[in-house]
């Protein structure tokens, strides 16, 4: 047992991958799952499955904004049609450098371990204390850059245990492996839904989807595709009122995702789950997939995919399983990634 924690909360798996885990289900990731996936490329079709980075043109979360990008500053000058004869007069070329600062979830992207905790009695002692996934503590310093010069006023101050838990730890698998889409779109168009474990059920069993241990597993809903028709003008009020989104309150729900096996969960929409999650009493998650799948289990979320022209495409020929390759920026201590995904078919 860990030396960090004492108790685990009830359906986690903490310490099951060993009591210093920062993979979670990325252990499932084995090579024969890789070679699964491979096994899946018929066509040699290619599909990107990230939006524009500044896309949605806003987002309903406060604290997230779309991407600025500036030239960078040299000698004084825009870093944009730099030229190097300031350097040298014998020297004639141009060059452009820019910089770009970018809110890691705003658009297509990957939560890690560090995005999802809790206050959890982890040692026993009576008291809960913020963890996250394994047992990893709060309390390591994060930085923050000022609101506006990416550059300069950056901030320490304390924030959640990232050192152990970013985003660098899925960059290092590689996120490769089987991706399984299962066509929530094709059964209940763009209405908004509560779906629930019956609902995945049943069309799991009409499309003949199975998913099985280390499948990375894709919910198309069409919500990528609204975004994109909206461009840049986007109607956050008609966003929450567009299609299917998993009920994160259905407990026969969540524990399919834990019998499954599944190594990541992905989805075109926000949170994957609803938000706000169905009302329930008492002291409860305000998010409760995110924290079965990233506090409890080791689940990896992906939100705001693009999987609609990927979906179609399956769907015309039957098939819903295909190689994924979707690694985040290796950037140590982020708690969230934007990520450009692939599939090939």
């Amino acid at each position: 047992m860990s030396q960090r924690w004492k108790r685990r909360p009830d359906g986690s798996n903490w310490g099951e991958f060993g009591p210093d885990d920062q993979k979670g289900r990325l252990n499932f990731l084995t090579p024969d799952r890789v070679k699964a996936g491979i096994a899946e490329v018929k066509d040699g079709k290619v599909f990107s499955l990230s939006l524009p980075l500044d896309r949605p043109g806003k987002s309903p979360h406060p604290a997230r904004h779309a991407p600025r990008i500036a030239a960078t500053i040299r000698n004084g000058q825009a870093g944009y049609n730099f030229p190097l004869s300031s350097v040298d007069a014998e020297f004639y070329d141009i060059v452009s450098d820019d910089v770009a600062l970018i809110h890691t979830q705003f658009s297509t992207q990957w939560d890690s371990f560090a995005h999802w905790g809790a206050k959890f009695d982890a040692d026993g002692d009576g008291a809960a204390e913020p963890v996250y996934y394994n047992g990893w503590r709060a309390g390591a310093d994060v930085r923050d850059p000022s609101a506006d010069d990416p550059a300069k006023g950056w901030e320490r101050f304390p924030g959640v245990s990232a050192k152990a838990l970013g985003i660098e730890h899925m960059a290092e698998s590689g996120a490769q492996g089987r991706g399984v889409m299962i066509d929530l779109h094709a059964r209940f168009g763009r209405a908004r839904k509560l779906v629930t474990y019956d609902d995945i059920m049943r069309v799991c069993d009409a499309d003949r989807i199975g998913v099985e241990k280390g499948d990375m597993v894709c919910l198309h809903t069409g919500f990528g595709d609204v975004i994109l028709e909206m461009g840049a003008d986007t109607d956050t009020e008609a966003l929450h009122h567009a299609c299917a989104v998993l009920d994160g309150r259905d407990p026969n729900l969540l524990k399919w995702i834990t019998d499954s096996g599944m190594a990541c969960l992905i989805a075109d929409n926000f949170a994957v789950e609803a938000y706000p999650a169905r009302p329930a009493a008492g002291a409860r998650a305000a998010l409760p997939l995110h924290e079965h799948c990233l506090f409890k289990l080791g689940v990896h979320l992906g939100e705001l995919w693009h999987l609609g022209p990927l979906a179609a495409y399956l769907r015309e020929r039957g098939r819903n399983r295909f190689l994924l390759t979707a690694p985040p920026l290796n950037l140590p201590g982020a708690v969230g990634s934007p990520v450009t995904p692939v599939a090939t078919v």
